[in-house]
């Protein structure tokens, strides 16, 4: 990713997401690193609106995947996100308006 300069975008979710495991822990120093990447240029935190949570519903009705993984998939499709990286097997074969590869954390495009 860093090669080819691209940049790492995902949806304002995922750092609730990160931050919970540090704050049940009590680790402070933790929280604080991880709210500093997610602040830095490194980071694109898409914002979830009202076009994002119209695609939500549509991507919930449509197919049969968690909240999370709708949210996600939701904020890329509307923000033109090129590649959607996971390792969730399920969503490799779904084809979403919006996002043009899906690839697993190995470099495999599915």
């Amino acid at each position: 990713m860093e090669t080819r300069g691209d940049m790492l975008a995902t949806s304002v979710f995922t750092l609730g997401e990160v931050l919970t495991g540090p704050r049940r822990a009590g680790a402070g120093d933790v929280v604080a690193t991880i709210k500093s990447y997610f602040a830095s240029e490194s980071v694109a935190l898409l914002p979830f609106d009202a076009e994002t949570a119209d695609r939500y519903s549509l991507l919930r009705a449509s197919f049969k995947v968690t909240q999370a993984d709708a949210i996600h998939l939701a904020t890329a499709a509307v923000s033109g996100v090129d590649l959607f990286l996971t390792n969730h097997n399920l969503l490799w074969k779904l084809v979403i308006p919006g996002i043009k590869f899906m690839m697993d954390l190995d470099g495999v495009v599915h």
